[in-house]
């Protein structure tokens, strides 16, 4: 029989996206094969520090009381240790190291800041480590939706107007930067952390005078700002891609699926996704558009995928027009999930079930090279 794999499941961080990771951490320790992989739980707390959880505890993290989970500091410990057979996980109690184990791929699930930006990649590089995911460059380019546009721009992938905000403009170039926002686009917008995600500190602004609120809430949550404009009357469909079954084929892509949020929410807010009301956001698997919009939409999926040079799995919103055009208006490379995100439900769709999904995720990480500079 052939010896499990043991999996490093990293989950929680330091992002305003923490609670979010921990959800998904629950449901991802309940699904992942036994018969096949061990697992060791990493817990960071929003202070940064690592922490060793069992299996069990993760699993039980959950919404309470409209609540999302959040870590706290109580578990022991955990240091990563590189030697010459790779990653090793252990607990550090007083003054020794115990509980080492050995690490064969680290399932990621940490979103936003330090997990979903290069930086966590970076590190795991470092260690000599397999890992679910995009490498270096292509997290770090998927999470700044300012470099982002540009690399779908040079891959001819079609976007929506939009306008950068830098820190330095906004601070010394207040005014002219409204002005330039307001020639240039059309309202609505939306205004957001040009390196955030679910939706965190963006707001959707319908004249000039609402700029400057919305343009301060975003660098709440990060110094650089991007002002997209609003497709009205647009469906907001997406796809799952994963990554090739085998090196070397092309990557492969779910069916469409369509967001509608139905009262409650200006857009599909952080609110609508992880706490919605009953009836506030349907999610239409497939998604209800015709055969020619769906090759579109699926289409450029992956010349998005492959524009971002991503591995493993990636999530690509788009826009469809009232005329049928279709923009990309962002690639997720760490997508939510959750069962009842759109990820996993649009693969599930497509005739791949959760644990299925979270196998084939893992045997692609590992069936890569590793120390690459990817």
């Amino acid at each position: 029989m052939q010896k499990r794999k043991t999996i490093a499941v990293i989950f929680g961080g330091q992002s305003t996206e923490h609670e979010i990771s921990c959800l998904t951490a629950s449901e991802v320790v309940k699904e992942l094969d036994p018969s096949k992989y061990e697992m060791v739980c990493v817990g960071i707390s929003p202070d940064g520090i690592w922490h060793r959880y069992g299996i069990e505890e993760v699993a039980g993290l959950h919404v309470e009381d409209n609540k999302l989970p959040r870590l706290d500091e109580d578990g022991p410990v955990a240091v990563a240790i590189r030697d010459e057979d790779g990653l090793r996980i252990a607990t550090h109690v007083g003054d020794s190291l115990t509980d080492q184990v050995k690490i064969d791929c680290v399932f990621s699930l940490l979103h936003g800041t330090y997990g979903e930006d290069g930086t966590l990649q970076g590190m795991l590089e470092m260690l000599g480590v397999s890992y679910v995911g995009s490498g270096v460059t292509a997290s770090a380019i998927g999470m700044d939706k300012h470099f982002m546009k540009l690399a779908l721009q040079a891959a001819d992938v079609p976007i929506g107007p939009f306008e950068l905000v830098s820190s330095a403009q906004w601070l010394n170039e207040k005014e002219t930067t409204i002005k330039r926002i307001a020639d240039r686009l059309e309202f609505p917008v939306f205004v957001k952390p040009a390196r955030g995600g679910s939706s965190v500190g963006i707001s959707r602004v319908d004249e000039v005078t609402g700029l400057e609120e919305a343009v301060e809430e975003a660098r709440k949550f990060d110094p650089k700002v991007i002002v997209e404009q609003g497709f009205i009357g647009a469906r907001e469909v997406e796809c799952a891609v994963l990554g090739p079954a085998k090196l070397g084929e092309r990557p492969r892509v779910s069916c469409p699926g369509e967001i509608v949020v139905n009262k409650d929410a200006e857009f599909y807010d952080y609110q609508a996704k992880y706490l919605p009301t009953e009836g506030q956001v349907d999610l239409n698997i497939p998604a209800k558009i015709d055969e020619e919009t769906s090759k579109v939409v699926r289409k450029l999926a992956v010349d998005s995928f492959l524009a971002l040079d991503c591995e493993g799995l990636a999530r690509a919103d788009t826009f469809v027009t009232a005329q049928g055009e279709v923009y990309v208006n962002e690639v997720n490379t760490m997508p939510g999930f959750t069962k009842l995100s759109m990820f996993p439900s649009l693969w599930e769709a497509s005739g791949l079930s959760y644990r299925e999904l979270l196998t084939d995720l893992i045997e692609q990480a590992l069936a890569r090279p590793v120390n690459v500079n990817r």
